[in-house]
């Protein structure tokens, strides 16, 4: 067998009859702050190139896909194999240049025929309320945001007024991640100065740029 068939068999065994009690007792719900922190940890390695480390991280994130895979085997949900099977699908099918005949030149012409695809495929989850496709609130403040302006700048949503693109132009010249690094730092310093929580200010501000561009698509739909 694969080490990866070998993987899920000690998963099946563990939260089997005669397993491990713990194993057992876990549901889908239980170890979602475990996952957090193995991403995390992952995060780490990564970021200090520590390739031994990484192999040991990537193999408990791993673990996490499998013992998802086998609970919800359990229950009749999917398995393993429909995971891999889905996943190995939306690649294929989101490749048309590499597994179809398709041209595509470059990396932007790749992105732009991703969205593409995606805006054709069937969506699991809750179906997007307005203008802005829905985002897991789990996000940091900071991913959120910058999904937010992702989608203002991708869909060309009415954001005059709300949001000042000239000057985040002239913000972006020049940036790099350094300098991106010693401003977010500055600032968060400066907030804590402040007594100013900046996750919490950031997510507001985030709301509110949200609905004032809503606000602006529906006075101008009427």
């Amino acid at each position: 067998m694969s080490a990866i068939d070998d993987l899920k068999e000690t998963m099946a065994r563990l939260r089997g009859p005669g397993g491990c009690p713990w194993d057992i007792e876990q549901t889908h719900k239980s170890i979602c702050d475990c996952l957090v922190e193995e991403v995390a940890e992952l995060l780490d390695t990564i970021d200090r190139d520590d390739f031994p480390h990484m192999r040991e991280e990537l193999g408990d994130l791993l673990l996490h896909v499998v013992m998802h895979a086998q609970m919800a085997s359990e229950a009749g949900h999917f398995n393993f194999e429909d995971v891999a099977r889905e996943i190995n699908d939306k690649l294929i099918r989101r490749h048309p240049h590499v597994f179809g005949t398709m041209n595509l030149p470059n990396t932007e012409a790749v992105l732009n025929q991703w969205d593409v695809i995606k805006a054709a495929e069937k969506k699991n989850g809750p179906e997007a309320e307005g203008l802005f496709k829905r985002l897991p609130p789990q996000l940091s403040a900071l991913l959120w945001a910058r999904e937010v302006f992702k989608q203002i700048d991708k869909k060309k949503l009415p954001a005059e007024g709300v949001v000042n693109a000239e000057k985040i132009a002239a913000l972006a010249k020049g940036l790099n991640k350094a300098i991106a690094g010693q401003i977010f730092f500055e600032l968060t310093a400066a907030c804590r100065q402040a007594g100013i929580d900046p996750e919490s200010a950031l997510r507001r501000h985030t709301r509110a740029v949200i609905d004032a561009v809503e606000e602006k698509s529906h006075a101008a739909a009427s």
